[in-house]
This record gives C-alpha cells, sequence and structure tokens, in this order.
C-alpha cells in the first residue's frame, strides 16, 4: 500500500517543520508547553465536551470500563498534564549540547552533538492524555509529530491538536509541528508505516495486535513496548504488611494499564501466613485470584493455566504462584516476563542487589509498586510511551530519548596524512 497524496502532504509539511524546530530557541519551545498547559484550563470545558462524545460513541459501543478509563478526560487528567508540561517546559533543553569532547593527538576536537530525530509518527489508541503528552515531548525534543489516535478518541484528539497548533502558532513556531491524521481509518496506520524517508521512527502505542502490526509493516525504525506481564516477588524476608499494600497498589489502582501488576510470585517460607492476607485484601479491592496448586491449598483462588502465567489481563485479576527460592522466581521471571516492570519485595540486602542486576526489564524496583513505571512518576515530566526493546532506548521516553547524537570535531586546519 502507497500514502494517499493528502497522508503524504501532512508528513511533508512535518518535515518542513521539523526543519525549523530543530533551530528553534529553547524559549520558543518551552513558551508553546506553558501556553498549551494555560489552554488546557481556559478551554477545559469545550474539551470535556469533546470527550463526552467520545465517551457516549464509546459506551454506545460497548467498550469495555478498561477502555472507557482510558478514554476520560477529567479533571484530575487535565491537571496531571498541566504539571507535566511545566516539568518538561522547566527541563534543559537537549538540543545542541555537546557531550564527550575529546581532543585528539592532533588536536582535533571531538564530541557527540545531541540532535532531534526529526519527523516522530505516533500510532496509539484511546489516550487522548498521551496525544498531548507525546506531542509536548516531541515539541522540546525539536521533532515534529504526526498523529493517528484511534477512533474512539477523535474528538477529544481533533480538540487538544487544535489547542496546541494555537500555541505554536502564538510562540512563532510551525503549527504542522504537530499533526493529527485527518482519519481513524486502519488503512492509514499502513500507509504511515510506508512513508519512509518522511517519517524517521514510528512509535505505537496499544494493544498487541497493533504492535505486531506496525513492527511487521514499517520501512523505519520502531520504538515499542511488549505486553506488560510484571511481577512482583516476595522474599523470605519480605515486609508482609508493605508487600500487601504493593500488590494492591499495583493491582487494584488502575487496572487497564501496561504498569499494572499481573503476578504475584510468594516464597514458600512465608506463603502461608502471607496468601491469605492477600486474599483478604484482593478480596476487598474486588480483585479475582488464580493460582498455582500449593497457592490453591492454602487461598481460594481459581487454579491457574499455563497460559495464565503469559498473559496480561488489564483486568481486576492476579494469578499467584508458590516458589521456593529466589532462583526459582528469577527464573520464573526470566521465562515468562515481557522485559517491562519487575518488583522484589525484601529486607535482604544481597537479594535485593541480586534482583536489580539479574532481572531483565525496563524497570526494576525494590518495595516499590510497579505503577512508578511512568515518565511522570520518574521525574521526565511526561512519556512518549515506554520501550522494551533495548537499542536507542529502555524504559519511559522522555525528551532525551526523542534525540539521538552526531559526531562534531572542531579543527584549527588540520588534515589526515
Amino acid at each position: 500500500m502507497t500514502a494517499t497524496p493528502e497522508l503524504k502532504a501532512y508528513a511533508l509539511a512535518a518535515r518542513t517543520a521539523a526543519r525549523v524546530l530543530s533551530a528553534a530557541p529553547p524559549r520558543a519551545k518551552n513558551q508553546a508547553l506553558l501556553t498549551v498547559a494555560e489552554l488546557l484550563l481556559a478551554q477545559q470545558e469545550a474539551l470535556f465536551a469533546a470527550n463526552q462524545k467520545d465517551l457516549e460513541a464509546a459506551q454506545a459501543a460497548g467498550l469495555s470500563l478498561a477502555k472507557l478509563d482510558r478514554l476520560r478526560l477529567s479533571e484530575k487528567v487535565l491537571e496531571d498534564l498541566q504539571t507535566g508540561l511545566r516539568q518538561v517546559a522547566q527541563m534543559p533543553d537537549p538540543v545542541g549540547e555537546i557531550e564527550g569532547l575529546q581532543i585528539r593527538p592532533n588536536g582535533l576536537q571531538v564530541g557527540r552533538m545531541r540532535v532531534p530525530l526529526g519527523v516522530i509518527g505516533f500510532i496509539y489508541e484511546s489516550r487522548p492524555n498521551a496525544t498531548v503528552e507525546a506531542s509536548a515531548l516531541s515539541l522540546k525534543a525539536g521533532n515534529a509529530i504526526l498523529l493517528r489516535g484511534g477512533k474512539e478518541a477523535w474528538h477529544s484528539n481533533k480538540a487538544l491538536v487544535q489547542l496546541m497548533q494555537a500555541a505554536l502558532q502564538e510562540a512563532g513556531l510551525p503549527p504542522e509541528a504537530i499533526q493529527l491524521v485527518p482519519t481513524t481509518d486502519r488503512s492509514a496506520i499502513l500507509e504511515m508505516c510506508h512513508l519512509a524517508g518522511l517519517l524517521d521512527l514510528i512509535i505505537p502505542r496499544g494493544g498487541k495486535e497493533l504492535i505486531e502490526l506496525v513492527q511487521r509493516e514499517a520501512r523505519m525504525p520502531v520504538l515499542a513496548h511488549a505486553e506488560g506481564v510484571n511481577h512482583l516477588f516476595v522474599d523470605q524476608s519480605a515486609d508482609l504488611e508493605s508487600a500487601v499494600r504493593i500488590a494492591v497498589n499495583g493491582k487494584a489502582q488502575r487496572p487497564s494499564t501496561c504498569n499494572s501488576l499481573e503476578k504475584v510470585l510468594v516464597h514458600s517460607a512465608i506463603a502461608p501466613v502471607f496468601l491469605p492476607r492477600l486474599a483478604q485484601a484482593m478480596r476487598e479491592a474486588n480483585v479475582e485470584l488464580r493460582g498455582d496448586e500449593r497457592t490453591c491449598a492454602l487461598i481460594e483462588a481459581r487454579p491457574a493455566t499455563e497460559q495464565d502465567w503469559r498473559t496480561e489481563y488489564l483486568d481486576l485479576i492476579l494469578t499467584v504462584k508458590v516458589v521456593d527460592s529466589l532462583e526459582e522466581a528469577l527464573e520464573h521471571i526470566a521465562r515468562y516476563g515481557s522485559h517491562h516492570t519487575e518488583v522484589i519485595c525484601t529486607e535482604h540486602h544481597a537479594h535485593a542487589l541480586r534482583f536489580l542486576r539479574e532481572v531483565d526489564a525496563s524497570l526494576v524496583l525494590v518495595n516499590a509498586s510497579p505503577r512508578f513505571n511512568d515518565g511522570f512518576q520518574l521525574g521526565l515530566g511526561a512519556e512518549i510511551g515506554i520501550s522494551t526493546s533495548k537499542l536507542h532506548a529502555y524504559g519511559p521516553m522522555g525528551v532525551k530519548e526523542l534525540t539521538t547524537t552526531k559526531f562534531v570535531a572542531l579543527g584549527q586546519g588540520q588534515v589526515r596524512d
């Protein structure tokens, strides 16, 4: 499939805008970000009205409660977006920084200059707040962005992009730096994947099917994350009250997110004491428990299947397994984990360090909820996604992750022998 002339025109306009942004002063980019924050409040009622159209259509279409939750623009969501925008504006501008400058024996000074990636294609589902987060980070990093949101959020995304384009124009920057693909037809995804030479990078953010489609079809680099099959290992030395609190927060605070908890591994030495406490807390949070044979012998739980260990539920379902050692927990995570988020609850310093070193995930935590694997929570201001690949970025992608480096050399007339 080749891109339609209309979509190519959007991409060409984005590439022109990207050249302007790459040389834009930090002051102008920061002004645009702060203006967006102000407009989110000033135009709040209009944004809620647009979002309500999307919510009503989604309810009529029978979308799940989890998807409706991701779609909703609440006062809290807008407040978080405003806070994130101000944080991003306050961050140092990475564009133009020269790193690792060295003087060669011939006097040539060699370093790496941080530069924008260019034009980013962002393909995502039912998350209007992601429209603002992705655009803000892209702008700060000097990139243009072409957004293709899900049809469920069409009215919300359109209103948010118009707001951000107005902020760009007020700051003297090209409004084409942030554009929404003018159709929600699925064919637009394939068209974007084939815009090699116009898009420098594609970032898909959504379900497994979407990510696999983009990875299969894209003619340019892809930064994506796998499913969030995230584990909590409760070690023999864990503070049990803290472990219960972390498990409930990880599973029930917002189960529809990719950084929510899906599996709990419990050391056999504490399982008879810990599992009844966990079961009681999860019942109070309306969480369905599934477990291996030893778990089911200690608490009321549905027997787990092999597929349960591989499944990202994004729902109020939790699978529990009893293990005999840290080594067994590490082996289980290596087999079933998705390189997203992994947690250990322990008071044993050596076990904590070993878990940090040996677990292969974009964020590994000790005695803290997996819900912290989020750009805003980790101090990035916002994120455009969480990468579970290791090339270029691993974990939440903030401003710096949306730049790359080129070599620069400063000489005084040197020539090569």
